[in-house]
């Protein structure tokens, strides 16, 4: 009988060990997770720098909280600078109502967790999305939120749903919630007893609830179904606090929050549309909240990591046999009220209670965690530990970081110098902060670009006015002084791809032989196998390379990012139909494979040196457009690789060679939106295959 009791008990333990690392391959490693909100933090921090402090913004969702699952949401929230919403008439004393409109919350006739927003007379000016979203009641004026919502709807020039409080934008590379809402500087007092509860339990710390506390909260534009004023309410949004008690945990705990999420939406909800959907992450969240508070698991490892999920499950799946799901601040708003009852309550419980009765092994039915325990339990020694390295190399880890790097671009950041002073003094600044290395490449690749942008920008503002400088030669030498000190300093900070930014500026600027020295040392680099491309990386020819060396260096030498083109930027003027074609089809940039770029301007500069060495950029630009597998030019910019090949092929006369380059350009993924380009292109070729002699 001890006998087939220990093996129950190693069985069981080998199965929440192979959980355990089968999460850790899924959701992340600390060092992972770490990294992935580093990141976040200094877009957060720059981006609300470059709006000169009108309106701040917060990343927060399942990718905020370090998630990257498949179905992580990106939840991003804006609220103006110049209203704050208060909530009683005494905390006027803290703000210069000149400079700041005032909106008092009134939640006396409102269910718990939703409020009405009051205009008080004491405003002497009011914004127009303020304004515009007025209605009257009982003689007084208050913001309603479903007009609110309307009206910064209306000013979104791209396509977008309204998605609850949300606007949801849908675009071909990711879809995310946008909310616009008013921030309170003062913690709400309906969630009062959350404080007192945090001082009779051990989570989260006094220092943790301080903080949260001081940063006071948020109210979105969204109404209770069942409250008097549904179309006007407010709901109040503790996303901030949310994000940052996420951020607290260890990284079990993590696991275990992630773990239910897999589990809700691989199992729970694997059959359900949107729409249909009773259970959400914010329940899931919520339990797990309450769980931590309660202290109800002592320890949270490895070991235990499976009586984690089931503890937490049997509370779920007692809040929806009991029908209230209680708020984690404000405990009086049942979460379920509106949508788990009657029918729909009985059919999710019945759904609970069957995976309840199947045990932990219904954790199987999760395709995520089933495939990976199958390879897991390969290795044999799994019980006496595994080293991380066994789930995440060196390189495999510097891909990610690199590839987080590179979708997380500065926005706001056009024709716009004064933005960009404003980032790069931030940058400068951030500096002498205690930084991890994940911070340091961030703001290596911010000011890389921002130098980039603003080189460009000097030398198309002194394109432009250079007619009215009484010396012009003067103004020319200064401004491109300006811009080559700007790309230089941009390249020796930036991946590889920063340096053909000073090559296409050499390019324009007639110097051929300096272009070239460029293009030369950027090909070699990025011809060479340890370059990590979007999509692709050696791991063995990495680590030769640089394995072992700061993320720094390694950012500097062996990454080729894309090479973006802004759409409001003058680059080259071989790309300005397709800068218009995409900035028609409302684009802000094209991507560009960097070794294709790199060969158009080799073949470019050389056309006025050396027509041999010209024809053989051309030769090798058609066999890498025409053979690569994926290596340095991913699917998804096909389209541009062909018409950067036609481009090529019709300006050294190779005419029916461009005709099939931009027909193959048209048959790709039109992920870079040249579509109409590329047709103009095509009628301007066949008119000069047509009628060669009216065209010479």
């Amino acid at each position: 009988m001890a006998s087939n009791t220990s093996n129950s008990e190693r069985s069981y333990q080998h199965f929440s060990v192979s959980v355990y690392w089968a999460l850790h391959k899924i959701v992340g490693s600390p060092h992972q997770v770490a990294m992935r909100r580093d990141l976040l933090d200094i877009v957060n921090i720059l981006d609300n720098h470059t709006r000169a402090i009108v309106v701040s913004s917060c990343i927060s969702g399942s990718s905020g909280e370090g998630f990257r699952l498949n179905d992580s949401d990106v939840d991003i929230i804006n609220w103006p600078n110049n209203h704050r919403v208060i909530w009683d008439l005494s905390q006027v004393q803290y703000y210069n109502v000149r400079k700041c409109g005032l909106i008092v919350a009134d939640s006396s006739d409102s269910p718990p967790g939703y409020t009405l927003l009051c205009l008080p007379k004491l405003n002497t000016w009011l914004s127009n999305n303020i304004l515009f979203s007025c209605i009257r009641m009982n003689d007084r004026y208050y913001v309603s939120s479903c007009l609110h919502k309307e009206y910064m709807s209306s000013l979104v020039l791209s396509d977008s749903v309204i998605h609850g409080p949300c606007n949801l934008h849908v675009s071909r590379h990711f879809d995310f919630d946008h909310a616009n809402c008013f921030a309170c500087d003062f913690w709400s007092p309906s969630a009062s007893t959350w404080i007192d509860r945090c001082h009779s339990h051990s989570w989260p710390k006094p220092r943790v609830v301080h903080d949260i506390i001081t940063s006071g909260c948020h109210v979105v534009a969204v109404g209770h179904r069942l409250g008097n004023h549904q179309d006007n309410e407010w709901r109040i949004s503790f996303s901030k606090a949310e994000k940052r008690l996420v951020h607290t945990m260890n990284h079990c705990q993590f696991l275990s929050y992630g773990l239910l999420k897999l589990f809700l939406n691989e199992v729970i909800n694997f059959e359900s549309n949107d729409e249909s959907k009773l259970l959400c992450s914010y329940h899931v969240k919520t339990a797990i909240f309450w769980m931590l508070q309660e202290n109800i698991m002592s320890q949270w490892n490895p070991q235990n990591l499976l009586e984690c999920f089931w503890v937490c499950f049997k509370l779920i799946l007692k809040w929806v046999y009991e029908g209230v799901c209680p708020n984690f601040f404000i405990p009086e708003s049942n979460m379920f009220l509106t949508k788990i009852y009657g029918h729909s309550q009985v059919m999710l419980l019945t759904q609970l209670f069957t995976l309840y009765e199947n045990g932990l092994s219904c954790l199987l039915l999760s395709p995520s965690i089933r495939s990976f325990i199958v390879k897991i339990n390969h290795i044999s020694t799994l019980l006496h530990g595994i080293d991380e390295s066994f789930l995440i190399s060196e390189a495999d880890f510097d891909k990610e970081l690199f590839q987080e790097i590179e979708k997380n671009d500065p926005s706001s950041l056009h024709n716009d110098f004064g933005g960009h002073r404003r980032v790069l003094y931030q940058i400068e600044k951030m500096m002498s902060f205690p930084l991890s290395e994940y911070h340091l490449v961030m703001l290596q690749k911010y000011a890389s670009e921002i130098l980039q942008r603003t080189a460009f920008l000097v030398y198309m503002f002194t394109s432009y006015k250079i007619h009215t400088e009484v010396n012009k030669n003067k103004a020319i030498y200064i401004s491109d002084k300006i811009s080559c000190r700007m790309l230089k300093l941009a390249s020796k900070l930036g991946s590889i791809s920063a340096k053909l930014y000073l090559a296409m500026y050499y390019y324009q600027t007639c110097r051929y032989s300096k272009a070239l020295s460029i293009i030369k040392m950027a090909n070699l680099k990025v011809s060479k196998p340890f370059p990590v491309h979007m999509f692709n990386i050696d791991p063995d020819s990495y680590m030769e390379a640089v394995g072992g060396r700061s993320l720094s260096t390694k950012f500097r030498k062996v990454v080729a990012n894309k090479v973006q083109l802004l759409i409001d930027t003058a680059y080259i003027n071989e790309l300005v139909v397709e800068q218009l074609s995409a900035l028609q089809n409302g684009e802000e940039r094209i991507f560009i494979p960097p070794l294709v770029l790199s060969l158009m301007l080799e073949l470019l500069c050389n056309r006025h040196l050396d027509t041999v060495r010209a024809q053989k950029a051309l030769n090798d630009l058609r066999a890498l457009v025409h053979d690569d597998q994926g290596t340095h030019i991913p699917p998804v910019l096909r389209d541009i690789s062909w018409q950067i090949l036609g481009i090529c092929q019709q300006i050294t006369e190779h005419l029916q060679d461009a005709l099939y380059s931009y027909q193959q350009s048209l048959k790709q993924l039109p992920v870079s939106n040249i579509t109409n380009a590329t047709l103009i292109r095509i009628i301007i070729l066949i008119y000069r295959l047509l009628f060669p002699d009216k065209c010479s």
